[in-house]
Order: structure tokens, then C-alpha cells, then sequence
């Protein structure tokens, strides 16, 4: 091969099928807006990220929860395989950037940006998931239970330990509390 030769990549097996109506500005987006500005929950989170646990998972089961709706953990292959290909994708890039080094900076919020609109399309997907397949709705007087049973149905395959458990229980306190006055947008 000459160094002048192009090299055209086959694009056909990379190309994920995604639904053309997808909705990026939804209830659960809207939810996961107002759920980060909450500074311990934005940090369990990310803790349970880097164990593992998926924060579209941990979003899905708090909204869920909050709109009296149990989380069964089941998924579209579509989030998945989003998540697994692109908002993953970008994090281990930005992760692998060099974060104490100035000159990098401009390239890590870029990416981080890139992460972020990536993050929106995976909830939206998900939103999308959600809104065909409705679970049963509970008495406000489990709400509290279904919150934390939503939770551990977030876990990935590995399972709840000692170190997430007390993670989830922040979630799960910070979600009772918010039940209080949560209205669904």
C-alpha cells in the first residue's frame, strides 16, 4: 500500500439503527437536570460510575420511582449499545487526557461537552424505551420502598456491595426527600 492511497473504512457494521422522532428535551431529561444539582447525589453517582453502575440506569430508576413506577433493570438493546459505543466511548477518551496539564484543557471540556450531548441522547433513548412500556404504578404509601428497590434494580451484573450500598443510600434519601415535593414536568 502507498502512503498516498486512502484508506476507506466500511461504515455499514458500525452504524447503530436509531429512531428518527427521538424527544432529547423530555421529563426524564428534565429530571436529570434537576437530580445533578444536588452535589452529594451528583457525587454518589459518579462514585457508583466508576464502579461499574450505569447513571442512565440510576436516573431511570429514580424517575420511575418518583412517578410511583417500578424499575425492572431491563433496557432497549438501542440504550445499550449506545452507551456502550458512544457516551462510553467519549468518557474513556476524556478520562485518558490528561487533566492536570493546562494545555489540555480546551480538548477535555470539548470532550466532556461532546460526553454530556451524548448522555442527553442515551436518556432520550431511553425516555423513548420508557414511555411504550409502562409498569405498574404504586400507593404513595410505597414510594419509599419502591425508590430503594428501583435503585438496586439499577445494579450492573456484579451486583450491590458493601461500598455501593452506602452510595445508594444517599440516592435513596436524597430521592425520599425530593419525593416530598416532586411534581412530574
Amino acid at each position: 500500500m502507498s502512503l498516498n492511497s486512502k484508506i476507506t473504512p466500511d461504515l455499514s457494521l458500525n452504524t447503530m439503527e436509531l429512531p428518527e422522532n427521538l424527544e432529547p428535551d423530555n421529563p426524564l431529561w428534565q429530571f436529570a437536570l434537576t437530580f445533578w444539582q444536588h452535589l452529594p447525589a451528583q457525587k454518589a453517582c459518579l462514585a457508583l460510575q466508576n464502579k461499574g453502575w450505569s447513571v442512565t440506569r440510576i436516573l431511570c430508576a429514580g424517575w420511575l420511582a418518583l412517578n410511583g413506577r417500578a424499575y425492572t433493570g431491563i433496557e432497549d438493546t438501542t440504550v445499550t449499545e449506545w452507551r456502550d459505543r458512544v457516551t462510553g466511548s467519549l468518557r474513556a477518551i476524556r478520562t485518558s487526557v490528561p487533566k492536570a496539564q493546562p494545555s489540555y484543557t480546551a480538548l477535555r471540556t470539548s470532550i466532556a461537552n461532546l460526553e454530556l450531548e451524548a448522555e442527553r441522547i442515551e436518556l432520550a433513548l431511553a425516555w423513548q424505551h420508557l414511555t411504550v412500556h409502562h409498569s405498574e404504578q404504586i400507593t404513595m404509601d410505597e414510594h419509599n420502598n419502591l425508590i430503594r428497590l428501583n435503585l438496586a434494580a439499577a445494579a450492573p451484573a456484579s451486583g450491590i456491595t458493601a461500598d455501593t450500598r452506602q452510595l445508594l443510600s444517599t440516592l435513596g434519601d436524597y430521592l425520599i426527600a425530593l419525593n416530598q415535593g416532586y411534581t412530574q414536568p
